[in-house]
């Protein structure tokens, strides 16, 4: 896979969603509501908004995408889809539109859940029955307690991040060399897989092997251009990076991108010199294991997720169910270059990914 179809794919990521205000422009954010049929919500239809942490975030796009094609197969509910664009200021005022919108669902993606939890807490009491998603809101994000639960009055639909680390990990204590030296790329502080993913990281692999040396470690916040300048800097310093430990496949994908050109860390028949490792499955990461430059990721399915998510919405504006009674979580199997293809296939199925393995704008 040549290089330009991974810039490609970075760019039409980060391009899938154009974004929000819940159903107003301003500074806030842009709203889309291209799922349903009109801007205005016929009066049979149950209001659900899906507020997104970022559209420059290559698995909140992917999220918000498959939200829009399930939503297809709801008559009976017009979504919205806002982003709150990594930031949680914007995030927290598109929360407080909802409230003002009077929405009659509203599935939140937090981009710091702590910073989030009271403005779902906000929804909660205004009445509006909420999901959280890829991550969970728990009590501890609302009252820093040490309860974990899903946060009262909430449902969540979601995966296990410790699971999904563990994955990589597992795979890393094996075939990382020893006295390796490694850099960790996290997502943002605070946010439940994040942090849950990094501490997996340290269970089931650093206290494994403790010859391994962290070089370099920073937030990179889920961003691909962030991972790509803090990569570009690190690989200054002389030190060859024996691995990328990276909390998800766009930020693996950045780091990636700075060094695919450097000799020392791709050879000229392609072959890599360095191991990789990612969390979430995307059409990038798959088509990075093509490549042999991601050496494993974790599928963390959006599709699946949306479909769960849209699923339990249907059934609490039908007031079949509450969303209280909500907890449902998707597995985290693992990609690498043995099963790769059945995941590019599942991509060029969905139409995120060309016949020759192009991406489709």
């Amino acid at each position: 896979m040549k290089a330009k179809k991974i810039c490609a794919l970075l760019l039409s990521a980060a391009m899938v969603v154009t974004l929000a205000a819940c159903g107003g422009g301003g500074k806030e954010g842009t709203s889309d509501s291209s799922s349903s049929s009109s801007s205005e919500a016929s009066s049979d239809k149950k209001r659900v908004c899906f507020v997104a942490r970022a559209s420059a975030d290559t698995f909140a796009a992917w999220l918000t995408s498959e939200m829009k094609k399930e939503a297809e197969k709801y008559d009976n509910i017009e979504l919205t889809t806002v982003s709150g664009e990594g930031d949680d200021n914007k995030e927290n005022g598109l929360l407080e539109d909802c409230i003002t919108k009077k929405y009659d669902l509203v599935i939140v993606q937090s981009n710091n859940n702590a910073a989030q939890a009271p403005y779902v807490k906000q929804l909660v009491d205004a009445g509006i029955p909420v999901i959280t998603t890829n991550p969970t809101t728990h009590q501890s994000d609302l009252d820093g307690s040490d309860d974990d639960s899903v946060m009262e009055g909430t449902g969540t639909v979601d995966a296990d991040p410790m699971e999904q680390a563990k994955v990589g990990a597992d795979r890393a204590v094996k075939e990382v060399p020893q006295n390796a030296k490694v850099v960790v790329l996290n997502g943002p502080s605070g946010n439940y897989h994040a942090d849950n993913r990094r501490i997996a990281w340290t269970e089931y692999f650093f206290d494994k092997r403790p010859d391994v040396e962290i070089l370099y470690e920073d937030y990179a916040n889920w961003n691909s251009d962030e991972a790509l300048k803090l990569m570009e800097s690190w690989v200054q310093s002389g030190t060859h990076i024996d691995a990328i430990i990276s909390m998800n496949d766009n930020m693996a994908a950045g780091a990636i991108e700075a060094i695919r050109e450097d000799k020392d860390y791709v050879g000229e028949d392609g072959t890599p010199n360095f191991l990789a490792y990612g969390v979430d499955g995307t059409a990038q990461g798959c088509l990075l294991i093509e490549e042999g430059l991601l050496t494993s990721t974790a599928l963390q399915s959006a599709a699946d997720l949306a479909k769960k998510n849209m699923e339990y919405a249907d059934k609490v504006v039908k007031g079949e169910m509450k969303v209280t009674e909500i907890r449902d979580f998707v597995d985290a199997p693992e990609i690498n270059k043995d099963n790769v293809q059945e995941y590019i296939q599942m991509y060029i199925e969905n139409g995120e990914i060309t016949e020759d393995g192009s991406v489709n704008n």
